[in-house]
């Protein structure tokens, strides 16, 4: 469906995909990308939407171990960029690229989560590179499975890939500041927080950890984040899982984000894409289910969105959720429209 909207001084027409209320997103934009010759072909590249602009993309979890890891060893032959290469040619084009990151990153530590716990060999790094993530955010309930030594090393396989993290930290003041990118002349700055671990793991002056969900801390940070950048992103996981419409909580804590300055809002956690809203002229969107995860028993979470952000005039312009489909090998890909596809 297309409406118009008014946006930073004038009308603009946006485009959204059936609004979300039960059912999966339908195909929205053509992604097309150009091979960067000096690469051999192998890497695309950015700012290919013309110029003048910048396109932000926002994916769903990321969990790159267990089954995931099976299908990365037997078919993916041990390269750890399988789970990515279907979808890396189309995130490559992207001025900016985020997701969340389910899991741990390391082969040491000591499993203190549930029977679901996560970590994944360091080799992913190489997955997350290829698709160019440029921020992941570390502010959910699987960050901590195996203990504080797989969290640090975490932290550490992330900085040496060159990709930055929020929602957690080595000290407070680093967490709590999160991430500020610049894009194409727009200053963007990334939060992250959970409540769906406890509060006794939160980053502090001297413990590492998460940024834990505290409401008027989180104001905090985005009233300081907004002295310092154009945009504030704000990333929450929360919500329940498996339900596609979010509930009282997701929407009063996205509120008060908005509320004191946030521009957006990025949802994860249900493993499954809730509906989105606009809440006094800012977007959120709910939560943007799986991305990669091997969660194959219904076809919700075989599905995810990834959600397009246009910036004009260090505004943002317009929002798109595309569709994404997960196949049988834990591949995600976006699906696009093709000609005479309507």
């Amino acid at each position: 469906m297309t409406k118009w909207y008014w946006l930073g001084g004038g009308f603009i027409i946006l485009v959204i995909v059936a609004v979300l209320w039960p059912g999966r997103p339908s195909a929205d934009i053509v992604i097309s990308v150009e091979p960067d010759s000096s690469q051999d072909g192998t890497q695309f590249r950015r700012s290919n939407f013309g110029t003048g602009t910048a396109n932000l993309i926002f994916v769903g979890d990321m969990m790159l171990t267990r089954s995931v890891g099976i299908k990365t060893n037997t078919v993916g032959g041990g390269d750890h960029t399988f789970p990515f290469q279907l979808v890396a040619p189309q995130l490559q084009p992207y001025d900016l690229v985020f997701g969340n990151l389910e899991t741990t990153i390391s082969n040491r530590g000591t499993k203190v989560g549930s029977i679901y716990s996560f970590r994944s060999d360091p080799g992913v790094v190489e997955g997350l590179k290829l698709a160019s993530f440029d921020v992941v955010s570390i502010a959910n309930n699987h960050i901590w499975d195996y203990s504080k030594q797989a969290f640090l090393d975490t932290l550490d396989h992330l900085t040496a890939a060159s990709i930055s993290y929020v929602g957690g930290g080595r000290n407070f003041a680093d967490a709590h500041a999160g991430v500020i990118k610049e894009v194409k002349g727009t200053k963007v700055a990334f939060l992250a927080y959970t409540d769906l671990l406890t509060k006794q793991l939160s980053v502090s002056d001297t413990q590492p950890g998460i940024t834990w969900l505290d409401p008027e801390q989180m104001k905090k940070d985005i009233t300081a984040a907004k002295t310092r950048a154009d945009l504030v992103v704000v990333s929450f996981h929360f919500g329940d899982e498996y339900k596609t419409i979010h509930n009282a909580h997701q929407a009063e804590i996205a509120h008060a984000a908005i509320d004191a300055g946030a521009d957006l809002i990025i949802g994860h956690h249900p493993h499954v894409v809730q509906d989105m809203e606009q809440y006094k002229g800012k977007w959120i969107a709910y939560s943007l289910g799986n991305f990669i995860f091997d969660q194959y028993f219904s076809e919700e979470t075989m599905r995810g969105g990834a959600l397009q952000v246009k910036l004009e005039d260090r505004q943002i312009s317009e929002v798109k959720l595309l569709p994404v489909t997960i196949n049988k090998d834990y591949q995600p890909m976006i699906e696009v429209e093709t000609e005479g596809s309507r």
